[in-house]
């Protein structure tokens, strides 16, 4: 769940030209997410996003060719926000970034947002794509980090190769990220400091016999 990588361009559709400004894509993210909440999936425009964030609409379509690509780049520049910093060991490591993770779904615009692109990512495969490459596969980097530095502590085993490493770093991911948003957004039950360790006790049982499978 990992500073250290660099930060990509919120839409991969940019165009060669004048640069981008950077203020004009944040403007027009934090605006895409403030219409989410406002007015839902269904009722979001284009064109109600490029009047709230004060651009022209040719300057949103220039970089987003769609509502499904913007909105999903809305989401994933949250999730970038999240950081694993060393907290001297793997349980700390784990419960920090659950409790960052958790008061980001906590947030109106993360949460509705979200479950906007996932719901309508139920009927359209190019959007699950999109979410998986734009958020899940980026923050993965967070549980690579967690998982390397816990190896250099000692905490965990090495992986025997790299495609055993990748499969438990997908394993930690979907435990973490399923729990924490099955509780938050299903459930609607606190993700609180008990609940937290609860977690990562039952994390830590078994991820020296994944690690070491």
């Amino acid at each position: 769940m990992v500073s250290g990588m660099p930060s990509r361009n919120p839409s991969q559709s940019a165009r060669t030209g004048r640069p981008r400004s950077a203020a004009a894509d944040a403007a027009i993210l934090d605006a895409t997410r403030a219409a989410l909440v406002e007015l839902g999936w269904s009722k979001l425009t284009l064109g109600d996003v490029a009047s709230r964030a004060g651009v022209a609409k040719t300057t949103l379509y220039r970089r987003w060719p769609g509502k499904n690509e913007l909105v999903v780049d809305a989401v994933a520049v949250l999730f970038d926000e999240l950081e694993v910093p060393d907290r001297g060991s793997l349980a700390a490591d784990i419960e920090g970034v659950v409790l960052e993770f958790a008061a980001l779904l906590e947030r109106p615009e993360a949460r509705t947002a979200l479950m906007a692109v996932v719901a309508e990512s139920t009927r359209d495969e190019a959007l699950r794509e999109r979410i998986r490459d734009s958020i899940v596969d980026r923050q993965k980097r967070l549980v690579l980090l967690g998982r390397r530095r816990a190896q250099a502590r000692g905490e965990l085993p090495p992986a025997p190769d790299e495609a055993s490493a990748a499969h438990v770093d997908d394993l930690i991911f979907d435990v973490i990220a399923g729990a924490v948003v099955h509780r938050a957004l299903v459930s609607a039950e606190p993700v609180d400091k008990e609940w937290i360790r609860g977690l990562t006790g039952l994390l830590l049982g078994g991820l020296s016999a994944a690690t070491e499978a």
